[in-house]
């Protein structure tokens, strides 16, 4: 084995680490967002900004991280309140971040919003609505911080983009009386603009990949939950027999942040234990 192949190897103990990194989580102060900023936290990340559209709920969530007895020395979460949905808000939270930061190394894109509702009454607002923040929402986002995630960006060091899908974007997402078709085709179409970011910003050292949940119990999903059985029950429809826990998010997102998956570009992966290979139509 060559001195070269021997630093390679010893070197793959830092593989997951974020030891310093800059990380920006939307729809961060609940939900799969608050799990992902734990975990980038407790990665090593030096600053993670907490962001979503109630300025109290944002707080609490910066209080809960900043609690977190495992993080790194001097490490903090900051709060910046913006309604994801306004463009000129995306704009404002740029800026506010580029106040106490130069530069950005992840921007986990995950504020979103559903509606339920049979096929026959479907109300256009409701759907513009999904589409609007599920998807318009992400690009602009991504638009507004791409300078702040070039800025120390390199080819062997790439800063990285992270959009929250949904398994509804691959799959038939919910029919019938709660049926989510803004939502699902919002996913489907956040999915392929991911595809498209990577294609545009990969030569700008940025990597863009998508997630694809599952069923995680939070705010969201727990009306659906119980619509389709209850916890049990939909335990019972997955091939690992669970749902998603906190620590399936965090851990997917700092994988995606880290070294470790620093030639994954375009891509999406789905976390949902298996469940949509049984989906039935």
């Amino acid at each position: 084995m060559s001195a070269a192949e021997q630093v390679q190897l010893d070197n793959f103990q830092s593989i997951f680490s974020l030891e310093g990194k800059v990380a920006v989580v939307t729809g961060g102060s609940r939900g799969l967002g608050l799990h992902a900023a734990s975990g980038l936290l407790q990665a090593g990340c030096s600053k993670v900004y907490i962001t979503s559209r109630k300025a109290s709920a944002c707080e609490e969530a910066v209080a809960a991280l900043n609690a977190l007895p495992n993080k790194r020395p001097g490490a903090t979460a900051i709060s910046v309140p913006a309604d994801n949905s306004k463009i000129s808000e995306l704009e404002r939270l740029a800026k506010e971040v580029a106040k106490t930061t130069d530069h950005v190394d992840i921007l986990f894109a995950n504020a979103g919003a559903t509606w339920g509702e049979k096929f026959d009454t479907h109300p256009e607002s409701a759907f513009s609505k999904v589409m609007d923040l599920n998807v318009k929402s992400v690009f602009y986002l991504v638009q507004k911080f791409t300078p702040l995630l070039e800025a120390k960006a390199t080819r062997d060091e790439p800063s990285r983009v992270i959009v929250t899908g949904s398994v509804a974007g691959l799959a038939v997402g919910s029919l019938g009386a709660n049926a989510t078709y803004g939502y699902s085709a919002s996913k489907a179409a956040v999915i392929h603009l991911t595809r498209n970011l990577a294609v545009e910003l990969g030569p700008r050292h940025i990597l863009s990949n998508a997630i694809a949940p599952g069923f995680y119990p939070s705010k969201m999903a727990s009306g659906l939950i119980e619509i389709q059985g209850g916890l049990k029950a939909m335990e019972a429809q997955s091939p690992n027999l669970r749902l998603g826990k906190p620590e399936d998010i965090a851990g997917l997102v700092v994988f995606l942040a880290s070294r470790a998956a620093s030639h994954l570009n375009g891509a999406t992966i789905a976390t949902d234990g298996g469940a949509m290979l049984k989906a039935k139509l």
